[in-house]
């Protein structure tokens, strides 16, 4: 199995000869850089100014004492976006405007220089390179029409490595999209994960089958089942990719062993915490993923809370990396909530529901209904007749049942499920917005 060719570019980063980069040299290079950070912020940043008040960088000598230090939370970018940037505005390349799943208050706003995205497309270069190389065609099936958009960095990345970048956007004619990777001869693919499966699970999607070696799925929560579903409709390999806009798009990529994410070490300093008191977690502990930016410039970022659920995975990589390995995604913590009184997740729903044959994608609410509490789910499946459409939806009530906090609500007649198979033709996910569970049970009417 041939090693994560980020070993080499982040020994290359980080001052290290090819082949002796090791856990020591990764350690001692983040905490001098953990202590720039600090400084750069303090003195540039109005709002770091205040935050870290009375914190001396010099005096962070170790992780442990670095994370005593405050956390960044996604409300202070949403409060004051300009109070976190350090440059001037001349040098701000690229603003980044996010509005959060079901978030009515303010939305974010991250801003990056030329040297930040540029550090994105060197991350993108290197990381592509676990899937697809040089003559490889790759079609990029997320928004690139921007300058700065992560699919245009993209494009500039695999260029850079010598591939053939097809760029296409999000997907809104799955017919279309599969059309064009055919007349292009597309043989990778990126894109988001119900997109993707769309395409593989489209009648004119077998036609890919064979021609493409390498998928590459991100901007969500990527459930086995979908990998395993593309796996089996087109005989490729399945990655997934890590990362958010506040990070700079890039946090990690998996390798050939398709374990763990390997982590973007030269430019990231990522911590697991418990997600309700905060404290850092040791390897193996489900948490909350804090990451801290190393070597950005425009909107440096201090110990910033995602939202994500996730773990360092103990022991070395099959493929002898010496990069810190962190488990897949779990799903994020406002992702959870509870049916009568049960906890549920969307990641759940995920491994159940698009195990179905047929499934591209499904819109799931939280109701009250016929005096109790129900989940409502909304299917959407491949083309075909009613009968067809009926059945997909019977196999989805059936498989929702096998999720716990599903079947003790049944069982306890504290809650109902109510599976509708809807006409549609697109996806119900559009763009890169993340998918949720949405709680309408204050104002819902019964469906």
């Amino acid at each position: 199995m041939v090693k994560t060719p980020l070993d080499d570019w982040i020994a290359g980063k980080i001052g290290v000869p090819p082949g002796a980069l090791s856990r020591e040299a990764i350690g001692g290079y983040q905490l001098s850089r953990l202590r720039e950070t600090v400084a750069l912020a303090k003195e540039r940043s109005a709002f770091y100014r205040s935050r870290l008040a009375g914190v001396d960088p010099a005096g962070i000598v170790s992780c442990d004492r670095f994370s005593r230090l405050p956390f960044t939370l996604p409300e202070d970018i949403a409060a004051d976006p300009y109070g976190l940037v350090c440059t001037s505005q001349g040098e701000i390349e690229r603003i980044v405007t996010l509005q959060s799943s079901g978030t009515t208050g303010q939305p974010k706003r991250v801003f990056f220089t030329r040297e930040d995205q540029e550090l994105t497309v060197d991350f993108f270069d290197y990381g592509m390179r676990n899937l697809v190389g040089p003559g490889d065609r790759v079609q990029i099936l997320l928004p690139w029409e921007l300058p700065g958009s992560v699919g245009d960095l993209l494009r500039m990345a695999l260029h850079r490595m010598g591939a053939h970048p097809i760029p296409h956007g999000p997907v809104q004619d799955a017919a279309g999209a599969i059309r064009v990777a055919a007349e292009q001869r597309a043989n990778a693919v990126v894109g988001i994960p119900t997109h993707v499966l769309g395409l593989s699970r489209h009648p004119a999607g077998r036609a890919l089958a064979g021609g493409i070696k390498s998928v590459l799925l991100t901007t969500d929560h990527v459930p086995a089942s979908i990998c395993r579903a593309i796996e089996g409709a087109w005989g490729c390999r399945v990655f997934n990719h890590y990362g958010m806009t506040e990070m700079g798009l890039g946090g990690g990529v998996q390798c050939e062993a398709l374990a763990g994410y390997h982590l973007r070490e030269a430019d990231l300093y990522f911590e697991i915490v418990d997600p309700e008191g905060g404290q850092p977690l040791p390897e193996g502990e489900m948490g909350e993923v804090v990451f801290t930016t190393l070597t950005r410039k425009g909107m440096p970022l201090v110990r910033y809370r995602t939202g994500d659920l996730s773990r360092f995975v103990p022991g070395a990589c099959p493929c002898g990396s010496v990069l810190r390995q962190m488990e897949v995604i779990r799903g994020r913590i406002s992702g959870r909530q509870r049916l009568a009184g049960e906890p549920l997740s969307m990641a759940e729903l995920d491994e159940v529901v698009f195990q179905v044959e047929g499934v591209l994608d499904y819109r799931c609410d939280l109701l009250h209904a016929e005096g109790q509490e129900a989940l409502a789910v909304d299917v959407v499946g491949a083309a075909g007749d009613s009968d067809g459409r009926e059945a997909m939806r019977r196999e989805v009530e059936r498989a929702l049942h096998s999720v716990p906090a599903v079947a003790r609500g049944l069982a306890g007649g504290r809650a109902r499920v109510v599976v509708k198979a809807i006409d549609a033709c697109l996806p119900v996910s559009r763009g890169t917005m993340k998918r949720t569970i949405a709680d309408r049970r204050s104002a819902a009417p019964a469906r």
